[in-house]
């Protein structure tokens, strides 16, 4: 395990800033920074870096954290692994120190895969270029399809011989065990205790993850007869097919750089595009492109242009595939081949200066491609042309930007010869429809920015709020006071958590979070350590992490023309920050107070014994005196 001085080594050389402009085009605004989220799909950036304080947010999804938890969610990586990504970044040497049992066990096994799967990889190159079988057959098939060397080496293709167990007998003559190559898909064994390679007599393409490792791979077998034509590996704790894109790794850069990604079926069609000095190209390796590979895309770029064969009758199929690409907001083109050709066949066929010409002369915008196409098909037969209209409306509707909505409702419309006004009903349909399906969320949000409001102006009907919410929204803000501002002095020798700690004492939570976050501080600061938002993002469980960074976290900031243009001082929050402290604990207080009002008008409802029912009259009483005396500080009304 890494001890924890290089740990705190990578922490205190780390910039939040350079590490996520490895991954996404920051713009600044204020003091801070903001992009769209590489975690989820938007078209306005809601992700924002306070460099300041170390850390990122997203007010879309939600996700938050440093630099390391960054690198973590981003790379599907451990916090070890993130670690050792940036203390590479910034050449810090690491430090091992001693790991529980657990911890060596998950490590090495990981480790491990990661290992064995290179020494395959290796073992499957040298195989393809020095065995007498893989030169003939191998590198021949590659050769034969104008591979060059260069081509080879950069893909690191290989083959694997004719033979039951090849790979087994190589790896275990250099003491790698069977369990492991079984864990990383290479070895298979069967209930009956026969076991063997998984991939014989076949040409290999290997799989890497888009920092470059091999995680798994591809192969194609070379018979006539023999099936299946192409053969994957199995997911594995390093692999996982829904978030790999072949040709990812060798590509991100010129994708980055061209901001356009081709999207294309096999590997032979991405290797080949390479070839003719295409290298903005991934494939999803004949599988259907999922959410999480959209993503990775996003990460580089917002236009994909999609590749198509030239085969109506599959391609009508695929189109509809590629609706959830419009869905995540990226703009997407498309390129249709002759009939019964590829990328891989009609690269080789055109040469590389007339195939890049082809492309740029054939690609259109997806909706108005598939509008054309489907006006071809359904030009005589009008129960067509109805069923076309709605697979083209559905999926504009996709489409998140309403100004690009409408101008591919007009554009629809002179291409299908349809009244404008018909494309719009049916599209207005569809958008209630969504809007339907999200309606609980939004009335969700609605409820909260409610709470909100109320918190900020008072209630006007307090009988009618949920006070087990408010109470909540305000116990967090009395953790978020204490996080920011908990060390602040008021006076000499007396602090703002003194205070807080004081008047808080009679009160107790009910929020678990916030709790076990009250809790920790007092714990902390009576073992003699100071307690700050580090302390909480380094040593705590995720959940209390992602509360301390929200509560670091303003989505909105003050404007300085408010002051050096307007002339119009707006008071940073540290500058009234007893007022906000001393109101803070007297609206918790009203808060509680109104719900132990509620509590107990409940149970005098409840109460069946005259005696019992007075009881609860009396506590009912004076707490209303107490709701009236703050509220009175407050300048709230409330009713009697």
């Amino acid at each position: 395990m890494i001890n924890q001085a290089t740990i705190q080594q990578v922490k205190d050389r780390m910039d939040i800033e350079e590490v996520v402009s490895d991954y996404v085009s920051l713009k600044r605004k204020g003091q801070n920074l903001w992009a769209c989220c590489p975690f989820h799909d938007e078209k306005t950036p809601s992700f924002s870096i306070s460099p300041a304080k170390g850390i990122y947010k997203c007010f879309g999804c939600g996700k938050a954290g440093d630099a390391i938890s960054f690198v973590e969610e981003h790379d599907g990586l451990t916090y070890i692994e993130a670690i050792r990504h940036l203390a590479q970044k910034y050449g810090i040497e690491v430090q091992e120190e001693e790991q529980s049992d657990d911890q060596v066990r998950q490590q090495n096994e990981r480790d491990s895969l990661f290992i064995v799967l290179n020494f395959a990889n290796e073992y499957f190159k040298e195989t393809l270029k020095k065995h007498e079988e893989g030169q003939s057959i191998g590198l021949s098939y590659f050769r034969e399809r104008g591979f060059t060397e260069k081509t080879i080496e950069k893909f690191e293709l290989g083959y694997s011989l004719d033979q039951w167990d090849a790979l087994t007998q190589k790896a275990l003559k250099n003491a790698y065990n069977e369990d492991i190559l079984e864990k990383a898909g290479l070895l298979v064994r069967k209930d009956d205790g026969k076991k063997y390679d998984r991939f014989r007599g076949r040409v290999i393409f290997p799989i890497h993850n888009v920092t470059g490792k091999v995680v798994a791979f591809g192969a194609r077998t070379l018979k006539k007869d023999a099936k299946p034509k192409y053969l994957n590996s199995p997911e594995t704790d390093v692999y996982h097919k829904s978030k790999i894109l072949y040709g990812l790794f060798q590509g991100k850069q010129t994708i980055r750089q061209q901001d356009n990604c081709y999207l294309v079926e096999g590997y032979t069609d991405v290797i080949s595009m390479h070839q003719s000095d295409i290298e903005n190209v991934v494939s999803s390796s004949g599988t259907s492109l999922t959410d999480d590979q959209i993503r990775l895309i996003r990460r580089f770029t917002d236009n994909i242009t999609v590749l198509f064969d030239g085969d109506t009758a599959g391609l009508m199929a695929a189109l509809r595939g590629v609706d959830m690409i419009l869905e995540a907001g990226l703009n997407v083109r498309v390129v249709v081949f002759p009939e019964g050709e590829d990328p891989d066949s009609y690269s080789r066929k055109l040469g590389t200066s007339e195939f890049k010409k082809y492309l740029k002369e054939n690609s259109r915008d997806l909706i108005t491609f598939k509008a054309g196409l489907y006006a071809e098909e359904a030009a005589r037969d009008p129960i067509r042309k109805a069923e076309s209209i709605k697979e083209i409306v559905s999926s504009i509707t996709k489409i998140p930007d309403p100004i690009k909505r409408a101008i591919y409702i007009k554009e629809t419309s002179s291409v299908l010869d349809i009244d404008e006004g018909v494309l719009l009903s049916e599209m207005n349909k569809l958008l209630i429809n969504q809007k339907r399906k999200k309606g609980k969320e939004r009335e969700q949000q609605e409820t909260s920015n409610e709470m909100l409001q109320e918190l900020m102006d008072g209630p006007a009907e307090s009988k009618t709020l949920d006070h087990s919410k408010i109470v909540k929204i305000q116990e967090r803000e009395s953790i978020r006071l204490l996080i920011n501002y908990g060390f602040n002095e008021i006076e000499e020798e007396y602090r703002l958590y003194n205070y807080l700690f004081e008047q808080l004492e009679d009160i107790e939570f009910t929020t678990p979070v916030y709790k076990e976050i009250l809790d920790i501080f007092k714990r902390e600061l009576a073992e003699g350590r100071v307690v700050d938002s580090h302390f909480f993002i380094n040593h705590c469980s995720t959940e209390i992490k992602n509360e301390v960074v929200n509560l670091l976290t303003e989505r909105h900031e003050v404007s300085p023309n408010w002051n050096d243009k307007f002339q119009i001082f707006v008071p940073h929050e540290h500058d009234i920050l007893e007022n906000v402290v001393f109101t803070n604990v007297l609206r918790l207080k009203f808060r509680v107070i109104q719900k132990l009002i509620t509590d107990n008008l409940s149970k005098m409802k409840d109460a069946k014994e005259e005696e019992e029912q007075d009881r609860y009259f009396k506590i009912h009483g004076e707490l209303k005196k107490s709701e009236m005396e703050i509220a009175k500080v407050l300048g709230i009304v409330v009713s009697r």
